[in-house]
């Protein structure tokens, strides 16, 4: 092996390192010196082109339509992504010292194989969103339609299909459009989040000066009271704060994918501190035009879809939908297609290269019929958010405390991309029973609370209900103890203690 200084300046090709091809591609492979192109400001960019967007709009609504002060919803998201900051820059810090992505990263804590199972979760859930994103796209456009077509028969809903069959169409279109960014790849994505960031940033301000105006000024913009009791307001506080969580708990775990493009760990970390700086200040622009909605139609209108519907003539609403388009493009490529692509990779590195990742993503996205959880706020925040965090939690549990209390940071790079049985996280046959177990158990107890919530249960005790609203919670800590422990159990393979520096280390 070359030294570790001859390492610093070299690709992977130049190594002494051969790594099981079933493991590897070039999607897959450690980023090399020249691809570490990402700066604190792009990173920050990246984070601005996630926020500004219709969901993140639409669940600062969603605490207003469910009785919050405009207030009381911005203290919960900003507590709720201080939170999530933490996981975010610990888990950022393996992408940055080795240039691994998620994928090749998880085989450390589930093994060469088991690492199959977080991956497809987290793709699982991207391609959710990735459906939830394309028809809100989808409803811009049926916006743009003159009035004539959207009352004629085609605009009628049909029972089995739960939409109309135009509204399905809109969203097919929004649908293929994205697909062109899709083939541009990861440096495509870093250049559309870094220019578009300015113009989002410009719309939004352009939305809440709109409000600001109709509304009669500032005062009367905030002046909707909360509808909770104080008893009632700690109810809807802890599963909101929750949902909040679970909103960025997928980006969470599959933050590597992104800073293993970053230039130093300084560079991620003071990226990383864009999030809950943007998500504070956009959340305040969603609640305070959602709250000046009361005020200016008489109705708390939290889908922003239906607002632009009432604003402005056709020239107006171009320019919104431009934004809308814009903004959807630029978080759904980068949080929803990006970790499912690297999954599907990681699955079959022979078959699948990151668009036809992408691409299996965007079908999977239709298949979650995104118009049925987007029925409502409940839906959208209790059913949906709150109960895919009890499968982010625990695996986000699991990995920091292999990363580091279990490998102390250390990671064997030659082994991660081997197959072979003496292997440092090859474990049983390639799957580490420890992290599977724990990833179940963190699991189980917020079934029944989820089960209850989506009308299997008809009743359940008040703890699982208790448990659900704090699934994340519960989950991340329960499942990262007990796999510390059964690891304990387990003892440490003795072939996982050199680790091997292949490629220059961010530190």
């Amino acid at each position: 092996m070359k030294s570790s200084n001859s390492s610093n300046s070299m690709s992977l090709p130049d190594l002494e390192f051969e790594s099981d091809p079933t493991l590897t591609n070039e999607d897959l492979k450690p980023t090399a010196p020249t691809q570490r192109t990402f700066s604190g400001f792009e990173i920050a960019t990246f984070w601005v082109g996630l926020v500004v967007g219709v969901p993140s709009y639409y669940l600062a609504g969603s605490l207003v339509d469910l009785g919050m002060a405009w207030w009381q919803g911005i203290a919960t998201v900003v507590a709720a992504n201080m939170v999530l900051l933490v996981p975010l820059v610990l888990t950022g810090h393996a992408g940055t010292r080795y240039g691994i992505s998620f994928p090749v990263l998880v085989r450390s804590s589930f093994g060469i194989h088991g690492a199959h199972i977080p991956t497809l979760l987290r793709a699982l859930i991207g391609c959710g969103w990735y459906g939830i994103e394309s028809w809100i796209g989808g409803e811009a456009i049926f916006l743009l339609l003159p009035k004539s077509i959207k009352e004629a028969s085609l605009s009628q809903p049909l029972p089995w299909l739960g939409t109309s069959p135009l509204e399905f169409a809109c969203f097919l279109v929004f649908w293929v459009a994205q697909l062109a960014f899709v083939w541009k790849g990861i440096d495509g994505i870093r250049k559309l989040e870094k220019y578009s960031a300015p113009i989002l940033v410009a719309l939004t301000s352009s939305l809440l000066i709109w409000s600001c105006v109709k509304a009669g000024g500032f005062a009367h913009m905030l002046s909707l009271s909360s509808k909770l009791s104080a008893s009632e307001f700690w109810s809807v506080f802890f599963p909101s704060l929750t949902a909040n969580i679970s909103f960025w708990a997928t980006v969470a775990i599959n933050i590597p994918d992104f800073t293993r493009y970053a230039k130093s760990q300084k560079d991620q970390v003071i990226g990383q501190i864009g999030l809950p700086i943007f998500m504070g200040a956009f959340t305040f622009v969603g609640l305070a035009v959602t709250s000046s909605t009361k005020v200016i139609f008489g109705e708390v209108i939290s889908d922003p879809i239906q607002l632009l519907g009432k604003i402005g003539g056709l020239t107006t609403r171009i320019i919104a939908i431009f934004g809308i388009s814009l903004a959807i493009i630029t978080t759904n490529i980068a949080a929803n297609v990006v970790a499912p692509a690297n999954a599907l990779v990681n699955l079959s590195p022979k078959w699948f290269t990151f668009t036809r990742g992408a691409l299996l993503t965007a079908l999977l996205g239709i298949a979650f019929q995104p118009w049925r959880l987007l029925q409502s706020s409940e839906s959208f925040v209790y059913t949906w958010l709150v109960g895919y965090s009890a499968l982010m939690g625990p695996i986000a549990g699991i990995v920091l405390a292999d990363y580091y209390i279990i490998q102390k940071t250390d990671l064997n790079m030659k082994d991660l991309y081997s197959k072979s049985p003496h292997g440092a996280y090859w474990y049983s046959g390639g799957f580490n029973v420890a992290a599977i177990l724990a990833l179940v158990i963190g699991v189980l107890p917020v079934v029944p609370g989820f089960l209850q919530k989506i009308g299997l249960a008809t009743s359940v005790p008040n703890t699982f209900v208790v448990i659900y609203n704090n699934a994340w919670f519960i989950s991340f800590f329960s499942a990262g103890f007990l796999y510390l422990v059964l690891s304990n159990l387990r003892g440490k393979p003795g072939n996982s203690a050199a680790r091997d520096n292949l490629l220059p280390t961010a530190k």
